[in-house]
């Protein structure tokens, strides 16, 4: 059980102990106007590993990713039940700032959409909208953010350049820094590789296992082979349900569940 969040209404607090999961989830219902759509989740998102969500389309991987950050309350007609702990904070009970959420808990989309600004304004934007204004500050974190992303080499002498002049996959990464920018704790990750290259792929994968160290990283993918190589702990999920969560390799070699042993398998899917 999460520290009760009434004990630590701060969200941003660093003083969890290691041993808590960076979240938590528990008895998640969601709801788009009368439909529901997940059903009583309950999962643990243990810190600085990688969490990948597995399953067919239009099974609610991608909607449980968007209650990590609120994400849905954009949506129209959108309920949400249960408890979603970070840090032991419930971010639907217990905090009013939305934006303080989506601070910590970032996303990156299945296509890269970065800003129509330079690549420098890109990383830039977050950090304003979040009060930073020195620009010594704001430099430093562009090459810093850059650098994590794997971009720096390829862009330091670009940065007064459109973003819409780069590469897909080097947008995708340019879209990570940007996350990264803000220093967040958690990134959400939906498909950020489907729609690249190869080459690509491989290098936003690489990246993932390089983040961890300091981020806690929730992916989804319907990549099963992406799933095992990036992942360290797996969560299928089917028609709204978790079926079942455990180590990506037990996941993939002894799953307690016919259903999941069916998908991953490719029986169905």
């Amino acid at each position: 059980m999460p520290t009760n969040p009434r004990q630590n209404r701060v969200l941003g607090s660093k003083s969890s102990p290691p041993s808590m999961p960076m979240m938590q989830v528990e008895h998640l219902n969601v709801f788009y106007a009368e439909t529901q759509v997940l059903f009583d989740i309950s999962l643990k998102v243990p810190r600085h590993e990688v969490l990948a969500l597995i399953g067919p389309s239009g099974c609610g991987k991608s909607t449980f990713l968007k209650t990590l950050n609120r994400m849905n309350d954009t949506i129209p007609e959108t309920r949400v039940s249960g408890s979603v702990y970070l840090d032991g904070s419930d971010i639907y009970r217990d905090v009013s700032d939305v934006s303080e959420v989506r601070r910590r808990v970032g996303m990156v989309f299945q296509r890269s959409n970065p800003f129509p600004r330079s690549v420098f304004e890109n990383i830039a934007y977050g950090l304003r909208i979040n009060g930073v204004r020195d620009r010594i500050r704001i430099a430093d974190a562009v090459e810093r953010t850059l650098k994590a992303a794997h971009l720096w080499d390829e862009v330091s002498g670009k940065l007064s350049e459109s973003a819409l002049k780069l590469s897909a996959g080097q947008q995708q990464r340019l879209c990570i820094a940007r996350a990264l920018a803000v220093r967040p704790d958690v990134l959400l990750m939906d498909e950020p590789a489907s729609a690249l290259d190869p080459i690509s792929t491989r290098a936003i994968e690489d990246l993932i296992g390089e983040l961890k160290s300091t981020y806690t990283i929730v992916i989804v993918t319907h990549n099963m082979q992406q799933a095992a190589r990036v992942s360290d702990h797996t969560a299928f999920f089917l028609d709204g349900h978790m079926i079942e969560s455990d180590r990506t390799e037990t996941i993939f070699t002894r799953p307690a569940k016919k259903q999941t042993e069916d998908y991953i398998t490719g029986r169905f899917g």
